[in-house]
């Protein structure tokens, strides 16, 4: 998701991957809201009752204050009582609909997945998971081509000037996917703001990089000035979203901008350069092109598990290692171009 994977990513990565929790169909349902309403009260769904919906008589949870309670890790896959009626009234509901041959609809700006050890989404989880694990592959094996196989200067530095650039790269995008797996876990607001503060972060160093490499922008003061107001403007966007206001729509047109940006970067470079893996950069940027179509395209999940943001996240696994065998192309490319002139 800058990577022509990212950038395709970014336009949904992680920003237009998140779910909007604006109103949806089926929380506007009077049977279901009726049904949540009724099970706040009574704690109970049909013959399923849940124990976070047991109150004292002073009207506290009679599991006591939240300084009485086990810790997050340890409660991570219990659910409270809110969380518990409008999942299992969403169950309810939809099973209905479909008795009727009503087709499924979103509560609460998600479709009706099917929860699997309290995993809101497993299949999005263990997507994200493998696009971590080649995140990770391919940085270690950029780590491994440019300090064991390339050779490097008497200070023991890479000839490549985008070393550095990349392992922060690399470190970002764990970091966005280790983020995607847990929002995809669990949706609180705590996950969802680190969702969208890490995707945001990637995308836009995923710009700036985007810019350095195919500008070929080496002088660090050269550097810095390209970098600087965009760092700027990604540091306050971030905040903005933490401690202002969490504005879905302004953040899709923030990422949805910087993604188009670094796109036509890399879309451009590859079209007047010669570098020999530039096929590498029309792939990502075709097949990701394609690939978003999943997420225009959205239709409910499959048997409550698979939907069209699923299969984009595994769209980008090949997408990931291709990408990152381009990095590596690259950066051999251009240490032997550099050695050729220090000849």
């Amino acid at each position: 998701m800058a990577q022509l994977h990212w950038m395709i990513l970014t336009l949904s990565t992680l920003c237009a991957f998140l779910p909007v929790l604006h109103a949806s169909a089926g929380d506007a349902d009077p049977i279901y809201k009726s049904c949540v309403e009724q099970c706040e009260k009574s704690g109970c769904v049909g013959n399923k009752c849940f124990q976070h919906c047991k109150f004292s008589s002073d009207g506290k949870p009679i599991d006591g204050p939240w300084y009485m309670q086990e810790p997050l890790y340890l409660r991570w896959k219990q659910w409270d009582c809110r969380s518990d009626c409008r999942y299992h009234c969403m169950l309810a509901r939809e099973e209905e609909r479909e008795k009727l041959g009503d087709k499924p609809v979103k509560y609460h700006g998600k479709w009706p997945f099917q929860r699997v050890y309290g995993i809101q989404e497993p299949v999005a989880v263990a997507l994200s998971a493998l696009n971590l694990a080649m995140q990770f592959h391919g940085w270690i094996s950029f780590f491994i081509l440019l300090y064991y196989k390339l050779p490097l200067k008497q200070n023991k530095r890479t000839y490549y000037e985008y070393t550095g650039l990349w392992h922060i790269y690399a470190i970002l995008s764990m970091n966005s996917w280790f983020w995607s797996a847990v929002f995809h876990s669990r949706d609180v607001e705590l996950t969802e703001k680190l969702d969208y503060s890490s995707a945001v972060a990637l995308i836009g160093f995923s710009l700036i990089i985007s810019i350095l490499r195919a500008f070929n922008v080496r002088d660090e003061a050269a550097r810095v000035m390209v970098a600087a107001p965009l760092l700027a403007f990604v540091t306050t966007h971030i905040l903005y979203l933490n401690f202002y206001k969490l504005d879905y729509g302004l953040n899709m047109k923030v990422c949805a901008a910087m993604g188009v940006a670094q796109l036509l970067v890399w879309a451009i470079w590859a079209g007047v350069t010669r570098h020999p893996s530039r096929w590498k950069l029309w792939v990502v940027v075709g097949g990701g092109g394609l690939a978003m179509l999943l997420e225009i395209y959205d239709f409910p999940p499959y048997r409550g598990f698979v939907d069209a943001h699923a299969l984009w996240h595994a769209t980008t696994i090949p997408f990931t290692y291709l990408w990152w065998s381009f990095v590596r192309d690259d950066a051999e490319f251009r240490t032997l171009t550099l050695i050729k002139k220090v000849k």
